[in-house]
């Protein structure tokens, strides 16, 4: 009772909307992600469910990230209860969207490792907290380590990196909704 809808989350919408809004082509996708047409067009009309290794894939190619398009998958509802199963990307690690739907805040879960040959830069201003264990996070040239209940807020802009140092760990990040890019790693670095 009160809830918001509890059946799956269909990303289709979200990627359609987001390719569009870059003016890209489902060919365009398909080269950066190294998906096919098909697969893509299946995404987009809700045929095919992609996993997360897929999803991160096309995220990757419309410069955006996993979470953002299953934040932006469900319409914004001014009261929304998200429960703690929440949604799964896949068996580890796990990332649970905090807050669904287009809203001035983004929120997001961690649980388990996580790639840290992966990027983000936010053009908002973002703070991740720990919740339990352990991460090490490297931002402005510096690294920082921080335990269960520390707290690191970084000015939008700043590029920076992620991982668990131990298991079990969970982070909670949250930012200032709209614009988050996830870069990969590139060489020389």
């Amino acid at each position: 009772m009160g809830d918001h809808k509890e059946q799956p989350l269909r990303v289709g919408a979200a990627v359609r909307r987001r390719r569009r809004a870059l003016e890209l082509t489902l060919a365009v996708v398909a080269e950066r992600s190294g998906l096919s047409v098909p697969f893509l067009s299946q995404v987009e009309n809700d045929r095919a469910r992609p996993s997360r290794s897929s999803l991160e894939k096309v995220a990757d190619a419309l410069r955006t990230t996993a979470v953002e398009l299953l934040a932006a998958a469900d319409p914004a509802c001014s009261v929304d209860v998200v429960r703690a199963e929440g949604i799964e990307l896949g068996p580890e690690p796990r990332v649970r969207s905090l807050v669904r739907g287009h809203h001035q805040m983004h929120a997001s879960e961690f649980t388990g490792d996580h790639d840290a040959g992966r990027e983000f830069q936010y053009r908002n201003d973002q703070l991740m907290y720990v919740a339990d264990g352990a991460v090490e996070i490297e931002a402005e040239g510096r690294a920082y380590r921080l335990g269960r209940g520390d707290t690191l807020y970084l000015t939008g802009g700043v590029r920076h990196r992620w991982r668990a140092t131990v298991p079990d760990t969970r982070v909670v990040v949250v930012a200032v909704a709209e614009h988050i890019e996830a870069v990969r790693d590139r060489p020389g670095r």
